[in-house]
This record gives structure tokens, sequence and C-alpha cells, in this order.
């Protein structure tokens, strides 16, 4: 980038005469470029909310009186830690009927089973007839099948006692907990959600076009081609940690034109929440592009100007359209310039059409 100065000299001596003070010389310098290609990153921004790998809402499985709430709003728990204790009283003695008859079948079953294998005996002795012998095999069937029954009915019994204890079921952290004990609780009752926060999904939305020129061969391998994903706080300071993209949705909403993507960001040190509300930037390599400041770029209307210096040192406008690559500083051009092209920068909101701003003295 070269600096091209340009001095405009007053006859002073004349107007020195006529009783008039001049400055001897008034200064203007303009900035110009060389258009080149060369490689650039696009920062893609996208709004994104956060939300747990794996976040659980709670409910009871039974219904009752709630007993006890074991853990605290931000509290960290394990899997399987406890959470909520529901009164279990009568759980406890469904399931003591329930064993009881089991037992009951249970010895209903064996008096069948001896009768049936008796009468086999004397079957083969010829002693009872065959229907006897069957009449005999169906009472040990219904028999079993009412000790299969009976066991069912136990095993229930004892799955509803341990709904009673909820436990978390997966390693997060609790959210809100709007119940207390005392309440009477029931399976539409939402007592609170675990966020499993070891990792954290950031959930945007993405334009289609980004994705024509993914690999289709395999989504895996597609989605290892995007580069690391940066995460940005709502305060403008960036996450420490980088994310990738984990999945893509396999369609494109047909309201907005978009598709639901999702990043996925370690979280060692649980400094991420569910519901925390970002920006995600998503770093694309361009090739063989055409930078140039911003301020090279006059905006007239809807049209976009920058003045090109011929062959006879003159700017002459051009229009050319431009795409903004997120810096404050330049401006990706699409079309209106070649390779080679010298433009105005520094100065080109100033320039007039046609105005000579290269000078011999000023190349030297």
């Amino acid at each position: 980038m070269k600096i091209k100065h340009i001095y405009f000299f007053a006859a002073a001596m004349m107007l020195t005469a006529c009783g008039i003070d001049m400055p001897q010389s008034v200064p203007t310098s303009y900035q110009t470029m060389t258009i080149s290609k060369s490689n650039v990153t696009l920062p893609l921004k996208y709004s994104a909310t956060l939300t747990g790998t794996s976040d659980v809402t709670i409910k009871p499985q039974v219904s009752g009186q709630l007993m006890e709430v074991c853990v605290k709003e931000g509290q960290q728990v394990n899997k399987g830690d406890v959470l909520f204790r529901i009164d279990s009283r009568n759980a406890a003695l469904e399931l003591e009927a329930a064993e009881a008859n089991l037992l009951a079948a249970q010895a209903r079953e064996s008096s069948a089973k001896l009768e049936f294998e008796s009468s086999q005996n004397l079957y083969e002795k010829g002693i009872v007839s065959h229907y006897m012998l069957e009449n005999s095999e169906n009472t040990y069937r219904q028999a079993q099948a009412a000790a299969a029954q009976a066991k069912a009915s136990a095993d229930r019994a004892r799955v509803n006692l341990s709904f009673c204890t909820i436990t978390a079921p997966v390693a997060g952290i609790i959210g809100s907990v709007p119940v207390f004990a005392g309440d009477q609780v029931s399976p539409a009752t939402y007592m609170t959600m675990v966020s499993g926060n070891a990792k954290m999904y950031a959930e945007f939305s993405v334009n289609e076009s980004i994705l024509e020129d993914r690999d289709n061969s395999s989504e895996d391998q597609s989605l290892d081609a995007f580069p690391d994903i940066t995460f940005l706080f709502k305060s403008g300071k960036e996450y420490s940690q980088k994310g990738r993209l984990t999945s893509i949705t396999g369609t494109v909403d047909r309201a907005t034109g978009t598709i639901a993507c999702k990043a996925t960001f370690p979280n060692p040190d649980g400094i991420l929440y569910s519901g925390i509300q970002g920006t995600v930037v998503i770093p694309i390599p361009l090739e063989d592009m055409m930078v140039v400041p911003q301020n090279a770029v006059v905006r007239l209307q809807d049209k976009s100007l920058v003045y090109k210096v011929g062959a006879d040192s003159c700017a002459h406008s051009a229009i050319v359209t431009t795409f903004n690559i997120s810096s404050e500083r330049d401006l990706i051009i699409t079309s209106g310039l070649e390779v080679g092209d010298v433009i105005v920068t520094e100065g080109a909101n100033n320039v007039q059409e046609g105005q000579q701003v290269l000078f011999p003295e000023a190349a030297n």
C-alpha cells in the first residue's frame, strides 16, 4: 500500500501584493492499494442456547405425600443420589399383600403339580381315564398361570415401592425445586430437572446454504470437516473451551429456511448452565478473496462504490458488491474489481469523479 501526496500551490506573491494573506500550500493526501487475492477466515455468528447433554425432567411415578426433599437448587449430584422421598407405607403394604398372594399361588401350583403327576402314574396303570388325566393337567396349568400372575403383581408392587425413593438418573446440577415436604404429588407433578452438565449442547440454526458443499458420504466425516467452534456469552466474553459440531438435523424448516444444529462444549469447571444464551462463532476459511478496507467503499443510496485509479492517474467510480466478514475494518469484494486494480482507500469519501489523485512527484 502506498501513500500518495497531493500538494496545491497558490500564487502567493500576487495575493500578498493585494494585501491578502493565504497559506503557501494546502496538503491533501490519499491512500491507495493494489487489489490482490488472499485467504481469509469468515466468522459466521449464530444465536445459541445452552442445554445439558442429558437434561432430565424429574416427575414421580407414584402418587403420595412428599416426605423429604433431599437436595437444594443448584446442587451438584451424582447418578443414583437420592433426590426425594415419598410416603412408602401404602406401597409397602401392597408389596406384603402381593408377596402373600404369590406364596399362596405357588402352594396351589405345587399341589396341582402333585395331582397331575399322580394322575399320570394312575393313567399309565389303567386306573384312571384319559379325561381325568387331561383335567388334572389343565388344573396344573391354571395353577402355573396363577402363580406367574401373582409373581408379576409382587414384582410390580416392589417396583412401586422403589418409586417412592426418587434418585438422580444422571450426574448433573439440580434446577428449580417447586415442591416442599408435605405436598401431595402425582405422576403429573414437576419436581425438578437434573441438568447433566459435564458436556453442554449449544443449540442454534444455520442457513441451509452453509451446508450445501458438505460431504454427504458420511455424516461423521462431514461433521469432522467443520472447524472448532467458539461460544461467546452475552457480555461478549469468550468461553475458554472450544466446541465441536456434533449434530445436524436432516430437515430444513420451511418457515425460516434454516437447519437446526448442535455443538458440544466440554464443561469441566461447571461454568456453563442450561438456559444460558449467547453466540456461537464458526470460522469458515475462504480462499482467493479480494479484501479491502471498509473506508475504501463509499455508500451511495443503495449502491457501493470504490474509486479506481486509471492510467490517467484520475479516480473513476466503480460499482462493487461486497460481503461483510464480521470484521471492524475489512470487506470482501465479490464483483466490480479485478486483481491489479488500484483503488483509493484513505480519503475515498472526499474524492470527486475524475479527480487526479496521483502525481509524478508523489510517485518518486
